[in-house]
């Protein structure tokens, strides 16, 4: 299935380039389709699931026709389809709903994470550990024993036969800096070794704390980049804030955020090292786990 935020975000820009080539402004078109300007922009911001019998209107009032109409229709047809995600609703947390939404139908998924492990990596009890850490912060946005169900589902989505290919950079720092029980975290890292060996398609690498990293500055914030199977849905990048999730489009954004990760990935260790070196770290963990009893 296609991702329908992708295709909302594709149908966004075609509309908006569409009404603009027609000499309309958004307050102009929101008085011919007898709505509010705010509606024409959120729907052109990609910010609603579009409505078709409203998609129909905008087109006839733009006279789009022949072609160009059927592409736009089928665009929103698909931006409009509910994944597993929706029945979710928001006790499943925004940030995730977004993330299951582009992993339904990406082809290659690759992250660097400074602050937690990979949301599709983790184990039941490292997720409980994370929720503790983020109650700790304040009132939550989603509840955990949904956000865990969810969770649990992207996981097997990612380990189906038709899921995509999966690497991540972990950086060290935040291996060690996690402030999890060492037993969860011991058993995190084993669960992580088990699944690459297990799976062709997952790559885990270590990016050491103590190597420079030539080429730029260095990344302000863990990221992820999303490819998908159709040439016309474009690759996207997702920027994981304190608050909130940034979506990235532009051509210059993705292609920065690429070289990034390229250069990371090139000083950080390889695969068959960050597998040794994740299994020595949870041995010592273990025996750290085991004096504090």
């Amino acid at each position: 299935m296609p991702s329908p935020y992708v295709r909302r975000r594709r149908l966004a820009t075609e509309l908006r380039k569409i009404r603009e080539s027609r000499g309309l402004t958004t307050d102009e078109l929101a008085k011919l389709d007898y709505q509010s300007r705010t509606k024409i922009t959120r729907l052109e911001n990609a910010q609603v699931r579009p409505d078709l019998a409203e998609v129909v209107t905008i087109l006839e009032i733009l006279e789009v026709t022949g072609r160009q109409y059927e592409k736009l229709f089928q665009l929103a047809r698909d931006a409009a389809v509910k994944g597993w995600w929706d029945r979710y609703g928001s006790p499943m947390g925004p940030r995730q709903r977004l993330a299951a939404d582009l992993e339904s139908s990406a082809k290659t998924i690759r992250s660097y994470d400074q602050t937690a492990f990979p949301a599709l990596l983790q184990t039941p009890e490292f997720i409980s550990a994370l929720v503790k850490l983020d109650e700790s912060q304040g009132t939550l946005d989603y509840r955990p024993e949904r956000m865990a169900d969810a969770r649990a589902r992207r996981q097997k989505c990612l380990l189906s036969s038709d899921g995509p290919m999966y690497e991540t950079v972990l950086d060290e720092c935040m291996i060690r800096r996690l402030a999890v029980p060492p037993a969860v975290k011991a058993a995190q890292l084993r669960h992580l070794i088990a699944l690459v060996a297990a799976e062709e398609r997952i790559t885990v690498r270590v990016l050491p704390c103590d190597g420079p990293i030539p080429g730029g500055f260095l990344p302000k914030a863990s990221f992820y980049l999303y490819a998908f199977p159709a040439s016309a849905d474009p690759p996207l990048v997702v920027v994981d804030t304190v608050t909130t999730d940034l979506v990235l489009t532009e051509r210059q954004e993705v292609a920065r955020y690429t070289e990034v990760y390229n250069r990371l990935r090139q000083v950080a260790l390889s695969s068959r090292d960050s597998l040794t070196f994740l299994g020595r770290l949870a041995d010592r963990l273990t025996d750290e786990a085991g004096s504090d009893i």
